[in-house]
């Protein structure tokens, strides 16, 4: 039996949930959410509580687990949100927010234009710090491994774009 999948999800006040044939929508202060619920899944409502359950068929277990997971994001996105935060190291390494773009300055030979993905936004409190909010734990994440992406730390200086918990061990410069 899914351990995970056993746990009900407990609805706050001020989040209503919708559960609809095959999508779940979550919808609260910061946004509105959908998940799609696969085949073998159902999710049932009552009180301020959903529960999951599966039928005993192929990998419908698994699948449960990961909806009772995603939904529990969903709630936790909609009323707290969740943020990423990027450091910039290196000597002229900078950002800056202009209207719906990321402009970035990275030591390369041009400057960098990251479009901001919908329903994510993007701060820069410093010149050398980047922070991500958003509703969605998948889309926060995945943009900020997409500007982590465009120069990631090398191994010798540790210069590029890092996450700001994120730990580089730094590699032995060559010997004479």
């Amino acid at each position: 039996m899914s351990r995970v999948a056993k746990q009900v999800v407990v609805i706050p006040a001020g989040v209503t949930v919708t559960v609809g044939a095959g999508v779940i929508t979550v919808k609260g202060a910061k946004g509105a959410l959908t998940l799609p619920v696969s085949a073998g899944v159902s999710v049932a409502q009552d009180n301020k509580q959903l529960q999951v359950s599966y039928a005993d068929a192929g990998d419908a277990r698994t699948r449960a687990g990961s909806t009772r997971a995603h939904l529990a994001n969903m709630i936790t996105g909609v009323t707290r949100g969740y943020d990423r935060k990027l450091d910039l190291v290196g000597v002229g390494f900078r950002a800056a927010v202009a209207g719906k773009a990321l402009n970035l300055t990275l030591g390369f030979s041009h400057p960098v234009s990251y479009a901001i993905p919908e329903g994510i936004s993007i701060e820069t409190p410093s010149q050398t710090e980047i922070l991500i909010k958003g509703a969605d734990r998948q889309r926060v994440g995945q943009t900020a491994a997409e500007i982590r992406g465009i120069r990631p730390p090398e191994p010798y200086k540790g210069k590029g774009v890092r996450y700001s918990d994120e730990k580089i061990s730094l590699k032995e410069g060559k010997k004479k």
